[in-house]
Formats: C-alpha cells, structure tokens, sequence
C-alpha cells in the first residue's frame, strides 16, 4: 500500500512539472502588439483625393487602423483641426495668421503646380497672375494685349468639375464670390472644355493662338510653358515659392497625435508615401 501511494505521489508531481514547464498561454491571450484605432482627416476636397489613395495603401499595411475622409473645404479643415474634431484638418492653401494662432502644427504633405500653357507659335513668353485671370475670364481677348501679335486669344479650359481646373481658378481667382458670398467661377463662356489633361494639350498644340493650362508633370514638347511673373513651370520653382499658380497640401494638427495619427503621417512622409504624391502631384521630400 505505501508503494502503491508512492507511485501516485510520483504521477502527480510529474504532471505538474510537465504543466508548468510545458503550458503556453492560448494565442488568443497575447498582445499582438498592433496599433489600432481611428484617424479623422477633414477638410480640403482637393487634398481628399490624395488622402484618400494615402489612406487605402496605409490601411493595407495597418488593418488595426482606420482612416475615415471627410471633405468640406479647406475652412472646413481649418476649423476640424482648431476644434479638435478631426486628428488632422486638410488646407489646400497657406493658412491665414489669425488661423495659425489656433493651430500647433502645420505639415505640409505634398505641392500642386499648374502651368500656363501656349500654342508654340505664340510669341508672348511672360504673363501675370493678374493677366491670366483676366484671359480666362474674358476680359483679355487680344494676344496684342500682352505684347504679343494682333490675334484673338482662344481659351481652352478643363471641364466643371475637374480638380485642375478648381485649383488653376481659385489660385488665379477666376473663381470669385459673388453678393452673396457664394463662389462663381467666371472662366469665359468662349473657351474651349476638354475633358482630360491630354485633350487640352492637344486642343492647345493643334489651335493657332490657344491658351490653356495643365500639370506640371503633364507638360512636354507639344506646347509652350509661359513664364507666370518670371518664373518657369518647373518643379523646383515650385518648391522654391516662385512659381506662384502652385498651392501647398497642408495636414494641419492641434495638440499631440494618437499613436495611430503618428504613424499615418509618418507614412505620408515617408519615401513609400511621397512616392503616391509624386503620381499626380509635386512630393515635398
């Protein structure tokens, strides 16, 4: 009998051991270690598009996250951020110094340059803000006007609707408020409205005294780039402020990000980011 127990005791010390050595935690109790959570951007619907292709690849990489885009103008974004409603606010333009005194921070994500282009035969090289509005308004017919040979200018413009055309009318303020305070935009009811980037260009290139105007990353050798107050449509001219139909894409934040907010504009910034930027518009890194 006493052998007996000893076996048992034996048994039962040894299952132990083997329970405390070898058990494991279920898989379904260990942190994974995955940031999750949400990140609210609001704001500017000509940055939404680029939010939104940011968003899905990031989304992809981080399933824990989710970014929810919400448009409204860049006043929208403005106020979003200085509330503390959205983790950033998404400006389309430089903000306003009554507007900064509300805001910790500005990161400017990408850059949006238009050029002014010309049919090649056209002779004027240089032209104005204040010029441009006033061609593509109408008020502005005569290339003779500028400096240039006795010939009606023809206006060629991109579609309602277009995000180059929303951002060349605002940033040369042929979209304009009315009495009412609502925006107009005022381009000539004469120009010609193409519906693609491409089909301006080649509306431009093959049309005697046309003008109209594009990316920069879509211009080529078809058409003439004309200088806006002295500086070419380039790049660089961009980045540098001197080319002036150009616009920054500002997230805007107001106090310490979330994990998850840090981690999406670390991404934005990142080389893999700023490699979506560079599809359809200027990277800043």
């Amino acid at each position: 009998m006493k052998k007996l127990m000893m076996i048992v005791l034996t048994l039962v010390l040894a299952l132990g051991g083997l329970t405390a050595c070898g058990g494991e935690a279920p898989a379904d109790e260990e942190a994974s270690g995955e940031v999750s959570g949400k990140v609210v951007i609001a704001g500017s619907t000509s940055v939404q598009p680029l939010s939104e292709e940011l968003a899905a690849v990031f989304m992809d990489i981080n399933p824990g996250i989710t970014i929810e885009i919400q448009g409204g103008g860049s006043g929208v974004g403005v106020k979003a951020a200085t509330d503390k409603i959205a983790d950033f606010g998404a400006s389309s333009r430089n903000l306003k110094d009554e507007e900064k005194a509300n805001i910790t921070d500005e990161y400017v994500i990408a850059k949006d340059g238009i050029a002014v282009i010309a049919n090649s035969a056209v002779s004027v090289e240089d032209i104005t803000i204040e010029q441009a509005q006033k061609i593509f308004t109408g008020e502005i017919t005569n290339w003779k006007e500028l400096g240039g040979a006795d010939a009606e200018i023809v206006v060629v413009s991109r579609e309602e609707g277009s995000g180059t055309r929303g951002a060349f009318t605002e940033i040369t303020k042929v979209l304009a408020k009315d009495a009412s305070g609502n925006e107009v935009d005022n381009t000539t009811g004469n120009a010609l409205v193409q519906p693609s980037t491409g089909a301006v260009k080649q509306t431009v290139a093959n049309t005697p005294n046309a003008i109209g105007y594009c990316s920069i990353g879509a211009l080529d050798d078809s058409v003439k780039s004309v200088k806006i107050e002295g500086a070419d449509a380039t790049e660089a001219n961009v980045l540098a402020g001197d080319y002036k139909i150009s616009r920054p894409f500002i997230y805007i934040a107001n106090g310490e990000l979330s994990e998850a907010a840090k981690m999406y504009l670390d991404f934005v910034m990142s080389e893999e980011g700023q490699a979506i930027v560079a599809e359809d518009f200027i990277p800043v890194l």
